[in-house]
């Protein structure tokens, strides 16, 4: 009796093992192949980069109300009260974005994929020194090398509204990506580590996750966007913080700035739209 139970449960597991390892992400090629897809998460063929589904936004144009019953002259009911929804429109649609930033095993594989040349050589000794190894987030790029391996995986940088949009991971009103708990910061975000005496990025998606499951949103490294940040044009801008900020920067809402033209320690992420 007890050799038969053992060998059920062990088909049982083996039955679990196989199922299990014959989950497989989806993997798409180009954009146009978002239209048809409904997973949370995908894989990007071109650089392998995991990525998450970013919801579309509705904006209401008309509120909801409500139409008093209607009655006769004998008091009977013609008409109940009758609620007429909120009119929706649909504002932006859904996108994909990278889970975590861009790092550097991927950006040196981009760099021997194609015959794309930084206009300044990449200086990698200041790169391992804060980034040690494939794992860690690329940094010391410009915002045109960062713009150059978008246009090389078949993505684009997120805009401005998009990145802020996914760093809440659906909050709203929120200060961090996480919440306002200050506390709970180190659970997401890499930030003041100079403070522990080593002065690096960690390695991406070690830290939790916001509502979207975007790593690192808060902390780790500067994140490069497509928009300029005034109208004057003369910096890019940059979103999230690093690894060496202090939480007032960490801020879902807050705006850096820097020469798009300069590489210095700051990184990036892509998206790709419907």
């Amino acid at each position: 009796m007890v050799q038969r139970l053992l060998a059920v449960l062990l088909v049982v597991a083996l039955v679990g093992s196989v199922y299990a390892g014959d989950a497989k992400e989806v993997v798409v090629s180009n954009a146009e192949e978002l239209k048809g897809i409904k997973a949370t998460t995908i894989i990007w063929k071109k650089d392998g980069a995991k990525m998450v589904r970013i919801p579309e936004i509705f904006e209401i144009v008309v509120p909801s109300r409500t139409e008093p019953p209607v009655y006769d002259k004998f008091g009977d009911l013609v008409k109940a009260e009758t609620v007429i929804p909120a009119k929706k429109v649909k504002v932006r649609d859904a996108f994909f974005m990278d889970a975590t930033e861009v790092t550097v095993g991927l950006f040196k594989k981009f760099l021997k994929s194609s015959d794309y040349e930084p206009k300044e050589p990449i200086d990698w000794n200041k790169v391992y020194e804060y980034s040690p190894t494939g794992k860690h987030p690329m940094i010391y790029v410009s915002w045109h090398d960062a713009t150059a391996y978008a246009k090389w995986a078949g993505k684009r940088l997120p805009t401005e509204k998009e990145w802020e949009f996914a760093a809440r991971g659906g909050l709203k009103n929120k200060k961090y990506p996480w919440g306002d708990d200050l506390s709970i910061a180190h659970e997401y975000a890499h930030y003041d580590s100079w403070n522990d005496g080593k002065g690096t990025t960690k390695p991406v998606g070690n830290l939790k996750p916001n509502g979207y499951g975007l790593f690192d949103m808060a902390g780790s490294v500067w994140e490069w966007c497509q928009d300029w940040y005034s109208e004057d044009k003369k910096y890019r801008v940059l979103r999230g913080g690093s690894w060496g900020c202090y939480p007032n920067l960490l801020r879902a809402a807050y705006r850096g700035k820097y020469n798009p033209s300069v590489a210095v320690s700051y990184g990036f992420r892509c998206v790709s739209g419907f």
